[in-house]
């Protein structure tokens, strides 16, 4: 696999790599609890965040399992981060990755997390050689639940009672799609 090219534009978005400046931003929507619960963890500090920025200003090699890239969304007309699309390499061997985002909820509503998400699966397929793109979200999500289905992802999976947050179990969707899928126009 090779490595993903950034910045590039959506016909809203400017996606790039986070840096250091970019914690405020990062902070507001990642130290939010209605966020966090859909990550099956707390909200992040202040400090956790810095850490995250530092680690994804560095970047990350893109070649062994686990190895993940982290793309900063911002609205073309302003600087701020307003969200993120990651795509985490599950199966160097099998070409398997998994793709999440998250959105400040202040921004929610306005399809960037469609845009950015089309936008950096495509590049997951493209630049990247993905063989299969895979989602997995917990099935309270409705808003995560139309971005796959959005992209033309296929349910393959419901998990009932899969995951434990500190109060509630979560039940989970798996969504996916092929890299012949996404060629063939699904995306």
């Amino acid at each position: 696999m090779t490595t993903l090219s950034l910045p590039f534009r959506t016909e809203r978005l400017l996606l790039r790599p986070f840096t250091p400046d970019d914690l405020d931003d990062l902070y507001a929507y990642q130290g939010l609890p209605e966020v966090a619960r859909y990550l099956y963890r707390q909200p992040l500090t202040r400090e956790q965040c810095a850490q995250s920025v530092s680690r994804r200003a560095a970047g990350t090699a893109w070649a062994a399992d686990g190895d993940d890239l982290v793309v900063a969304v911002c609205p073309a007309d302003e600087g701020k981060v307003v969200g993120e699309v990651v795509l985490k390499l599950a199966s160097a061997r099998a070409r398997q990755v998994e793709i999440g985002w998250a959105v400040n909820p202040a921004y929610g509503g306005r399809g960037y997390a469609t845009e950015a998400a089309r936008a950096v699966a495509g590049l997951a397929f493209a630049a990247l050689g993905a063989h299969r793109l895979f989602a997995r979200l917990d099935v309270l999500n409705t808003g995560s639940v139309r971005v796959c289905e959005r992209l033309g992802m296929r349910r393959e999976a419901h998990l009932v009672e899969n995951d434990l947050d500190e109060v509630r179990w979560g039940s989970e969707y798996v969504y996916a799609m092929l890299a012949r899928e996404w060629k063939a126009g699904r995306g």
